[in-house]
């Protein structure tokens, strides 16, 4: 997924631990060392109006205890209305069952009692017009204004509030749906969606290789879809559809490249749903559906990094999965690390080096202001949150590591080790310590005297970042570093920089770099020069803002109001709240905007922005 904001962890349990507890997810009710769920078969009716999934969920069980006689599932906010088994050669029985106390953060376990294994139990039941996963959108929230709009959103613990299931990355499935939605809506699913599907109101769906609960995924609404490929089409909105499928143009070369790195794409195809603006995150990885933000269609290509996020994902995530969320690093950090190769072989080593020193320069900024222990690759936060697992540091120093692996043994033996490792753990979940189990035969032996098991584990259990790791430099960004000093120092004009043709990567390197805060006056005169109040590029225009809310120039709020009223991915608007917030006239003006925009933002987004607008911040 790309990106979760940045949150605060607890201190590192030891990774000598993992190996005992590789099936032990504290995130998860599931009793998976006595049965775990091998299949899923879901029919549900969508209920616009009362903004509710209703249906059944049958799970095919394998039994690991014979003497088990309780089933026990994650559930958050359901309404379970029945409860059968399916004992092979008998009649379907009705079961008894029971719902915990709902805790804040793991809802409530669903506690199904046998007395015998059963081949699969059927539930009967119904999700929460506010359930976590799930968001409703009236049809003023959509880009048509014609249809409403619904979207799950199941990573990492939300799959629970719309399914009764196992809800652990530790436990994969294979799926069938069979989905009744109103007439003239499309429904979608992380499986074998049909570009050419009547819309009927009836949809049928398969995903025949194991996922794990966080990547089961739906969307409806007024919904059309466009093939940029053989393997390939974008579904948007009809208003949408069109750009969406001309900046994701190079889909079908991003696959192929990523295939000849590290081996086949195992998916079948690869399809991108353009969500409407509420969606709460960069992408989600859904298998054969990734889920995009549409603030990436900005004309250029310049921001499609995200796809090659989400379709590197098809192999470091979704095909090699982490078996708890505390191992985040291990679909994040190796994911982006694929994401930058893939951007170098499609779209030049130039542009893959700038986004690479733009995570470098942000995550080494946040090291003085983020607790040691929250610095670790594997961090402790198993009374936290499952959401907090999402930091800069799974990302960014993850991805480092591997970097740092591929500079001390050469890319060719690197890609050959991690092509295997993809190979070896193909449609697994797994921890730190079996990662570390296979790469020091597979490569650090292979390959003696280049980089020890010991300073691997440093990368992984120590905080910060290791003096001798890497960075490319760029001699485009250090122009520019030179052109901003001039501009500050009052020696060059903001209308004398030579900014014309600088793309997404080089404006944020430059608005990055800006003291905080500048004068008021030194933003009015490079705003006259380049008109960045209103910019229509996300990402140049959350770095805008930022500076105009540190310096307090008050001609950006109308626009700044009109972009955090619109957009509802949380990297891009709760920074600015949170800037907002640390003087009273701020917190003020972002608690009339999201007076309004709040309808808008997915529950997640809400969370953030509310947590951020509670009590009053001080510089």
């Amino acid at each position: 997924m790309s990106i979760l904001p940045r949150l605060l962890v607890l201190p590192l349990l030891l990774l000598a631990a993992d190996a005992a507890a590789a099936t032990t997810d504290p995130h998860s009710y599931a009793n998976t060392e006595a049965v775990t769920v091998r299949s899923l078969a879901l029919d549900l009716d969508v209920d616009f109006d009362k903004r509710e999934l209703a249906g059944t969920a049958e799970l095919s069980l394998d039994w690991h205890d014979p003497a088990a006689r309780t089933l026990v599932l994650d559930t958050r906010d359901l309404t379970i209305e029945g409860v059968e088994a399916q004992v092979a050669g008998g009649p379907a029985r009705v079961l008894g069952f029971a719902l915990d106390q709902r805790d804040p953060i793991l809802g409530s376990a669903l506690r199904i009692r046998l007395d015998q294994p059963a081949a699969s139990v059927r539930i009967r039941y119904r999700s929460a017009p506010g359930a976590s996963g799930l968001q409703w959108m009236t049809p003023a929230q959509t880009a048509g204004k014609q249809q409403p709009f619904m979207f799950s959103q199941s990573e990492s613990i939300h799959a629970r509030s719309w399914v009764p299931l196992q809800d652990t990355p530790s436990v994969r499935f294979t799926y069938t749906a069979h989905v009744r939605a109103p007439k003239a809506l499309r429904v979608v699913m992380s499986a074998d969606n049909d570009v050419k599907h009547a819309l009927d109101g009836d949809f049928r769906f398969t995903m025949d290789k194991p996922i794990p609960s966080y990547l089961l995924a739906i969307a409806v609404g007024d919904i059309a879809v466009r093939e940029t490929g053989p393997r390939s089409a974008v579904y948007a909105e009809p208003s949408v559809v069109e750009s969406a499928a001309t900046e994701f143009a190079d889909t079908e070369k991003m696959i192929e490249t990523t295939e000849k790195l590290y081996g086949p794409y195992r998916w079948g195809r690869y399809d991108i749903l353009v969500l409407p603006p509420s969606f709460p995150f960069g992408g989600m990885e859904n298998p054969r559906l990734t889920f995009a933000t549409p603030t990436v269609l900005v004309g250029d290509k310049s921001l499609v990094s995200l796809v090659a996020h989400e379709l590197a994902h098809s192999w470091s995530g979704n095909l090699v999965t982490n078996a708890a969320w505390k191992h985040m690093w291990l679909n994040e950090g190796f994911t982006t690390y694929v994401e930058n190769r893939i951007v170098e072989a499609v779209y030049g080593k130039a542009q893959a080096d700038e986004e690479f020193i733009l995570a470098a320069d942000e995550l080494r900024g946040e090291l003085a202001e983020t607790p040691k222990p929250d610095q670790r690759l594997v961090p402790d936060f198993d009374t936290r949150d499952a959401d907090d697992a999402g930091s800069d540091f799974a990302y960014t120093k993850g991805a480092w590591l591997l970097r740092t692996l591929e500079a001390k043994f050469g890319r060719e033996a690197f890609d050959a080790y991690l092509r295997g490792y993809f190979d070896h753990f193909a449609f697994q979940s797994i921890t730190t310590a079996q990662m570390l189990d296979y790469l020091e035969p597979n490569l650090l032996q292979k390959y003696p005297g280049k980089m020890s098991l010991a300073e691997v584990r440093a990368w992984i259990e120590q905080p910060g970042i290791p003096a001798d790791a890497g960075v490319p430099t760029s001699e485009r960004f250090v122009s520019i570093e030179k052109q901003r000093g001039e501009w500050l120092a009052g020696t060059r004009k903001a209308a004398e920089l030579d900014a014309k043709g600088w793309n997404t990567q080089e404006w944020m390197y430059f608005l990055d770099g800006l003291p905080k805060p500048l004068k008021a006056a030194q933003l009015a005169e490079f705003d006259a020069a380049w008109h960045l109040t209103g910019a229509a590029n996300a990402e140049i225009a959350r770095r805008w803002y930022l500076a105009a809310i540190r310096a307090d120039y008050r001609p950006a709020r109308e626009q700044m109001a009109a972009y955090m009223s619109r957009i509802g991915r949380r990297y891009l608007v709760l920074p600015l709240y949170e800037e907002l917030a640390r003087t009273p006239d701020g917190l003020a003006f972002a608690r009339g905007v999201y007076a309004k925009a709040k309808p808008g933002y997915h529950p997640l987004t809400q969370a953030g922005i509310e947590k951020a607008l509670a009590k009053k911040k001080k510089r």
